[in-house]
């Protein structure tokens, strides 16, 4: 076994995870001047929140992608490990990886963040589609893409959409598709009508996006049922055929492409970590973000269960790893770990071109052109790279500002 020794001057800490929340912590320990490992089973880090953008081909993956390395070399004290970890033994202070070797630490910071939950419904995660990461963006894609060119070569009837659960990725998937059924398939698939295509939103609850204020998911609904999107409301899903949706009741949904956007869970191999889980499989943490048993392991993003766990969204995600790269810092110099408190800033979500709905945490709440504005603004900001938010900003203008025969470069 290969070791990888870093005791010589200063603790040594160990992030595991590229997402929002591992990014924040590895930020916050280099600029103390905290020697700092980041893994990833993937070389580079992914902006999560446009991921459906890139299924709809709005934008490509590299938009929404940045080199782990390029993050790293602004840091001189960070250096990084593209593996996948398959172990911990805490009590030796080691991180087992997939490639046979591991890394000792002195702090350790899990934010691998988790996937896709497919509540045990039947024929889930074998005839639907998440939208979780690139792959699973690109790879969604490419099915729109080959179900359209099949209905206008007359190899099938029709291109029928399920998009199933109406939190802020689901109602921005069919808010997006709805949009592109309209106004770009006709463009680049005359050979197809209308009648042909279709998109429905499938939801539990008797209303979309749930965590806001009931005035604004009456206006993301109607917005929605304005775009084309047929609304499935207080409906449960029993099971996924690769051809249809099947509801509770019996209802069957045709189904050419399904969308899963419904539930998360912590992935089966952090089962294999030994470290204590609670509810969807989260590490269960103190109100510091560390283990009870172990507090120089800390966990930040979606993978941790404090006893008041905020939302799995971004914005707790990026305030817990900079919180946990202040604690390791405190830790470091003999001081006492403080409590993560979770600053709402507020939510939002875009349902279309020039819709979007916002709510503040002070209750103040937005719809239409002034929130749709915003959102592009802040999704602008929080990308990494400037060449990113050239050509996000870019894409935005162009998709949805650009003549209407500029759409027919969005479905490829």
């Amino acid at each position: 076994m290969t070791v990888t020794h870093s005791r010589s001057t200063g603790p040594h800490v160990v992030v595991v995870g590229a997402g929002f929340a591992g990014l924040a912590a590895t930020r916050q320990l280099a600029r103390a001047g905290a020697r700092v490992t980041l893994i990833d089973r993937n070389p580079y880090t992914t902006f999560q929140p446009l991921l459906y953008q890139v299924a709809t081909a709005g934008l490509g993956p590299g938009d929404v992608s940045f080199p782990m390395r390029a993050f790293a070399a602004r840091y001189r004290t960070v250096r990084t490990r593209r593996a996948a970890v398959t172990g911990i033994r805490a009590g030796e202070r080691w991180v087992e990886l997939d490639d046979g070797t591991g890394v000792d630490y002195d702090y350790l910071v899990l934010t691998s963040g988790v996937t896709t939950n497919w509540l045990n419904i039947e024929g889930a995660e074998q005839n639907a589609l998440p939208i979780y990461s690139v792959h699973d963006a690109v790879t969604l894609r490419k099915l729109l893409q080959r179900r359209l060119e099949e209905a206008a070569t007359g190899e099938r009837d029709s291109v029928h959409v399920v998009v199933v659960g109406g939190g802020a990725t689901g109602v921005e998937m069919a808010g997006t598709l709805a949009e592109l059924r309209r106004r770009t398939i006709p463009l680049t698939f005359p050979e197809l009508s209308l009648k042909q295509t279709s998109v429905t939103l499938v939801e539990r609850f008797d209303y979309v996006l749930s965590p806001y204020k009931p005035r604004l998911r009456d206006q993301a609904a109607r917005a929605l049922r304005k775009r084309g999107v047929h609304l499935r409301l207080g409906a449960t899903v029993a099971e996924v055929q690769p051809d249809a949706v099947v509801l509770a009741d019996g209802t069957r949904l045709p189904s050419d492409v399904t969308v899963w956007a419904l539930g998360v869970t912590a992935p089966r191999s952090v089962a294999q970590w030994g470290l204590p889980q609670g509810r969807g499989g989260r590490i269960s943490v103190t109100q510091a973000l560390n283990l009870e048993d172990h507090p120089e392991i800390f966990v930040a993003g979606d993978l941790a269960g404090p006893p008041d766990a905020p939302p799995q969204l971004a914005q707790p995600a990026l305030q817990m790893g900079a919180h946990v790269g202040r604690q390791i810092v405190a830790a470091a110099l003999g001081r006492r770990v403080e409590p993560f408190k979770y600053r709402d800033p507020g939510i939002m979500a875009t349902v279309g071109r020039g819709e979007a709905v916002l709510q503040l945490q002070n209750g103040w709440t937005f719809h239409g052109l002034v929130a749709w504005l915003a959102w592009i603004g802040l999704h602008v900001a929080y990308l990494l790279g400037g060449r990113n938010r050239l050509a996000v900003l870019t894409s935005f203008l162009w998709r949805y500002i650009g003549p209407r025969r500029s759409a027919a470069s969005v479905i490829e």
